[in-house]
């Protein structure tokens, strides 16, 4: 199977109303091509599942300000003052979950477990509506998988059967998130041989790829 696509065509299978994952932290391995052309569709609805919503002229942070997520599961937000205001105006949810639990949920979701139990947020308005479990005396709260019809990740090197590599501080949530989405579109800095990648340095295989995008580098 040819995995290589089109920018357009990757964008294409994104409609209305869908869930999706962007890797990136503050976005440093975030697909900013892909999201580019998303802010330029002007896909609505969508209910975004990231560490963060980037900065107004970044990444998601343009697709913010295009008002193009209904609901935003990240982790913090206080570097886009707009997800601030649309959430305070009631024109976007904003679900904002510790970091360490929000990377556990997706890996909850890629692994199809049920749910992680962590102390985090306990006494907290994180608490709100979850269900507690006592384990040995202590409370932890369970927190639920999050998956997505669509991941839209970035990898440094990726070669054409799908195996991708991630240099240094890049990697953060990309390879979590794509083991959690129905559809994996990863855009690629280079794209190289099979073969081309040392095994020991794949750290997302291509089992979980399902169409690259980019190679210009």
């Amino acid at each position: 199977m040819n995995k290589l696509i089109s920018v357009q065509q990757a964008i294409d299978k994104i409609q209305d109303g869908m869930t999706i994952m962007v890797g990136g932290f503050l976005g440093a391995g975030a697909p900013d091509k892909l999201l580019d052309a998303l802010v330029e569709k002007g896909v609505k609805n969508l209910t975004l599942i990231c560490n963060d919503t980037s900065f107004p002229d970044k990444g998601v942070g343009k697709m913010v300000v295009n008002k193009q997520f209904k609901k935003m599961i990240v982790s913090h937000i206080g570097t886009n003052p707009e997800t601030g205001r649309q959430m305070n105006e009631g024109e976007a949810e904003v679900d904002l979950v510790p970091q360490g639990t929000l990377a556990e949920r997706v890996r909850c979701g890629g692994c199809g477990l049920g749910g992680v139990l962590t102390p985090t947020g306990i006494g907290t308005e994180v608490e709100n509506e979850k269900q507690k479990i006592t384990v040995d005396g202590k409370e932890y709260l369970l927190e639920l998988p999050l998956r997505a019809d669509i991941a839209l990740i970035r990898g440094n090197k990726v070669d054409k059967k799908g195996n991708v590599f991630y240099n240094k501080s890049s990697k953060n949530f990309n390879p979590i998130m794509a083991m959690a989405a129905d559809t994996v579109i990863v855009e690629a800095d280079e794209v190289v041989e099979i073969g081309d990648i040392d095994p020991n340095n794949v750290m997302s295989s291509a089992i979980f790829v399902d169409y690259i995008v980019g190679g210009d580098k």
